[in-house]
This record gives structure tokens, sequence and C-alpha cells, in this order.
């Protein structure tokens, strides 16, 4: 089932007024109330309400978060992803969104039972022997429970939370409507472009909220990694699962987050740690598909000292180039090659005017130099990475997510890493695979390649060329043929040109009422009220009333 066609359209077909109220209200709550009103939305404020919190005590980062938090997982799943984007908004807002948790009590096994027979649609007891009532885990979108089934197979069923996709639903609509009206009323924060980055969300949710999709994810992780038998992925049982469902092969394992257990096992937690960090990198450079949530709770020791895997809901795909990218940004930082580094940034943004690369590398410089002189192991990568990408940022750099999304991974997995051991060295360690990616990107074979896609695309050009020129010219040989021409802003200055004109019609307007009234006055016996000539009367009184409201208006714009 899709939940969005496209983010557009669902913005234009609002569903539920009520839930924007709601929205608004805990926005003004939280002391928002100038930005509502300022993005036009003051008429959803049902009474005259003010903010019931001290907004002197807390940030305006703290406030947001408290708002998200209030307004529940959908608000809480789009901070978290605006805590990964260091390149789109600043520091102060980037640490308190990381402290978004969507941790929740679980619900009654009874709902979550309802789920199930809605999905199966016959009766549980065909299918499993038993199924543990208890919560494995419980999160905002899906609830974890344990089972067996009739074959005796132990499995997890991830179920979806009843009446959750309503919720994200609503939300989706709001939030949509709110970026496109931020992007219309607040122009300072276009250059983040609060539209598409909200689409951007959509579409991320709409993949985590579809267990068909993370189930395809799970076979392709297993596919990648048939080749080695030190890496476990469980088994999908495709034939149980579904949109709202996911059947899975319970793994026999202890995970990494419990290290005090592997300690006293004895266990290699330093070649552990590598194993891991190996299996991550593997997906980077060689396969291009990588987890993008591999903390320690996510990856298990498997009897024989293998490694298993889970929770495939969150996921990064990078193209060839991208990864060669990434691994040019790797061979730098070891290198303190900054003019390479901003050279990297800038040869991997989607859309980049003119970037000063000597000024650029000057501030990574200032960045990452202050760390050097220092062992690796001292060195968060990841963290630095994040960093930079503010920098970048700086620069007039806005990179795709998919990057965001490594980086944050990166920082995951030295988490992890740092777990096992204290002073693990995890640059060290990616740079086995990035110098091969960069030596590979010259090997003959790999230039060959490349001079393929070169030719292909030259001879596509080429017999295209004549055809588009011939329509070229016959379009400006035409009699109604005329140039479009589109300059940026132009609808401000429309805006502007109207504002002022329609300032001057009703300046003329009252005006004439000014002056046809002083006329009045020494009109010969005229209808008296009050000791007034009523026309004067009249004409005062409106011309009064319509600069009031022409005040009005002006500074509600």
């Amino acid at each position: 089932m899709r939940i969005f066609s496209t983010g557009k359209q669902i913005g234009r077909t609002l569903k539920s007024a009520a839930r924007l109220r709601t929205i608004v209200g805990v926005l003004v709550k939280n002391g928002f109330q100038p930005v509502v009103e300022r993005v036009r939305l003051g008429r959803y404020i049902i009474r005259k309400m003010s903010s019931e919190i001290d907004t002197e005590r807390y940030t305006v980062p703290e406030r947001l978060r408290m708002s998200f938090e209030e307004l529940g997982p959908t608000w809480v799943k789009f901070g978290q992803l605006l805590a990964s984007r260091p390149d789109l908004i600043p520091g102060d807002f980037i640490r308190e969104f990381k402290k978004l948790h969507d941790q929740v009590p679980g619900i009654p096994f009874a709902q979550i039972k309802r789920v199930l027979e809605q999905h199966f649609k016959r009766d549980l007891n065909e299918i499993f022997q038993s199924i543990d009532e208890n919560p494995l885990a419980a999160a905002s979108i899906a609830q974890v429970h344990k089972a067996v089934l009739r074959n005796g197979d132990e499995v997890v069923l991830k179920i979806q939370r009843p009446g959750i996709m309503q919720i994200i639903e609503e939300d989706v609509s709001v939030m949509l409507m709110l970026a496109g009206l931020i992007e219309k009323y607040v122009p300072e924060l276009r250059a983040v472009n609060p539209v598409a980055m909200a689409e951007e969300f959509f579409k991320a949710l709409e993949l985590e909220t579809n267990f068909v999709v993370e189930a395809n994810n799970i076979l392709r992780f297993q596919k990648n990694f048939a080749d080695d038998p030190t890496i476990i992925i469980p088994r999908v049982y495709t034939e149980f699962s579904g949109t709202r469902v996911l059947v899975m092969e319970a793994l026999k394992g202890t995970p990494l987050s419990k290290a005090h257990i592997l300690r006293k096992e004895g266990k290699d937690l330093e070649g552990l740690a590598k194993a891991g960090l190996m299996a991550f990198f593997r997906m980077v450079f060689q396969h291009g598909f990588f987890h993008g949530d591999l903390h320690a709770g996510n990856i298990f020791l498997m009897p024989e000292d293998k490694i298993g895997m889970i929770d495939f809901g969150v996921v990064g795909r990078l193209t060839r180039r991208t990864q060669d990218v990434i691994a040019g940004m790797f061979v730098a930082l070891a290198n303190e090659d900054y003019e390479q580094l901003a050279y990297e940034y800038v040869e991997i943004a989607p859309h980049s005017e003119f970037v000063d690369i000597d000024e650029f590398a000057r501030d990574l410089r200032e960045l990452i130099a202050p760390y050097f002189g220092l062992t690796f192991k001292d060195v968060n990568v990841g963290k630095l990475l994040m960093r930079s990408s503010n920098v970048a940022a700086k620069h007039g750099l806005q990179l795709p997510s998919e990057l965001m999304l490594l980086f944050k991974a990166i920082v995951t997995v030295e988490g992890m890493g740092r777990l096992l051991v204290d002073d693990f060295d995890a640059l060290s360690h990616s740079l086995e695979f990035a110098r091969e990616i960069v030596k590979a990107k010259y090997d003959p074979a790999h230039i060959a390649k490349d001079l393929a896609y070169v030719a292909r695309d030259t001879t596509s050009l080429l017999y295209a060329l004549p055809r588009q020129l011939k329509l070229l010219m016959r379009r400006m040989g035409s009699a109604d043929h005329a140039w479009k021409l589109q300059i940026a802003e132009l609808d401000e200055v429309k805006r502007s040109i109207e504002t002022s004109s329609n300032i001057i019609f009703l300046g003329i307007v009252i005006g004439s009422l000014v002056v046809g009234a002083y006329i009045g006055l020494f009109l010969p016996n005229p209808a008296m009220f009050a000791g007034i000539p009523v026309y004067s009367g009249m004409g005062f009184g409106l011309a009064i009333f319509l600069g009031m409201m022409g005040f009005y208006n002006y500074f509600r714009k």
C-alpha cells in the first residue's frame, strides 16, 4: 500500500483541519505564535492562547524539540532526520534534535493480535505454535514479538502499530503545507529548501513504513553477503510477510551492546569491532548498499564467532561516482590534503554555483588540522565529516541525502567500535578499503568502462543533435515564437509592485474623499447631523475607515 503518491498531491488534499489546529496549538503553547502568524496560520488559533512555557528559560531549539516530542512519532522522526543534516540546520538545533527518541511504551497484545488477524485472515494457531505476548521491543511505528512457527522455527514478528498510518498521513499533509508556507513567507529559510526537505522525509518514511520494502532490503543483503560465511543475515519468511507484518528468523546470539558479557567470555573484542567495521565498509565501497543504523544493538555475535545483523528499515544507496568521491574524502583526510577534500565536496554536491576552493579548503583546515598530531584512534571520523559538511553548507553546497546518511552511519559504527575497544582506530581500517577504491579508479579496466559510457553518451548525443537543432530552428522561425525569460525573485518584485499600486490607489481614493468632504463644509444649506454636514461627515468617516483598513492590511503582510 502506498502511503503517499507525491508530497505535493498530499499537500493539496489536506485531510484533517483538526490535526492542523492541534499542531498550531502546540507551536503556540511552546512560544512560536509569531512564526504561526507570519505564515498566515493565525486563523487556526481557536481561542486566545499564549506561551505556556518560559521562553526566556528555554532556547528556540529546546522549544522546537519539545514541540516535536508532543506532536508524536511523525514529528519525532522528522527531528531525527534533521539531526543528521548539519549542512542544512545550525549546530544548536542538531544537538537538541539528537535527544529525540522514538521509544514508546508497548501497546496491549490484544491490539497487536487484531493486526495479525487482519493480516493473515485466518486463525493464528494455523501458523504459530506460540506468540510471546510481551514485546521484545516497542517503537513509534512498530512493535516486535517473538514467536514459534508450526514447523518449530523461532521467528521475530515486526508488527505495525494500529492506527499509525492515519496519524502519519494527516501529519504528512500538514507538514508539506507548512513547508510551502515557510518557503513563501519566510524568505530567509528558502536556502534550505523546506519543501524539498519535507518531500525527502516523506519518501524515507514511506519506505520505512512498508515492511515489504524492508523484506526486500534483507534479501538484497543476503545476496550481497552470500559468499561470506562469517556474516549472518536473518531469513525472511516472505510467504507470511506483508506491508504491516514482517516475519523473519530469530538470531541466536549476543548483541554487541552487551559488551560486558562478551568480555567475561573472553571474546576478541578488537577483532569483532574490526570485522563489523569491515562488513560496513564492504557495503559502502563494494555493494553501494549499506545499513543506515548499524549500532551495537543491531549487531550480534553468533556461534563460531560469526556476525549477525538485524533491522534493515533504513538503508543507503550509493552510485559508483559517489563511492569514488567518498573514497577520495577518506584518502584526503588521511593525507591532510584539504584542497582535495574541498574538490571532493564540490564534485558530489548536486547543484553548486561558484565556490572559492581556496577559502573552502582554508576553512576545512581550520576545522580538521587541530586533530592531527593526535593518533587516529582519538579522532571520531564520522563526527569530523559531519562537521565538515557544515563548512560545506557555509560555502553554499547542499549535499545529497545519501551522503549525510552515510556520515551518520559512520558515527554510529564508530560508536559501536568504541563501545568494544576504547582506542578503536576506525580511520586506519577504513583506509584499507578507500585506497583500494582509489587505486581501482585508475585501473585500465575501470578506465575502459568509463570510456565506454562516454562513447555511448556521445553517440546518443550525435544522433539526437540534428533533430533537436531542426526543432529549435522551426520554433525560432514560427511567427508566434517568443523567448521565455525567468528571473529569480521576480514574484517578490511583482508582489511589491502590486502592493505599491494598491497603496497609491487607496491614497487617491482617501484623498478624494477628504477633498470632497472638505468642500461639503461650504455648501449652502447642507443637511446637518450633530452640527456637521451629513455629506462631509460621511466622507471624513469613510476616509478614516479606509485608512485604518489600509494600515491594518499593510502591517499584517
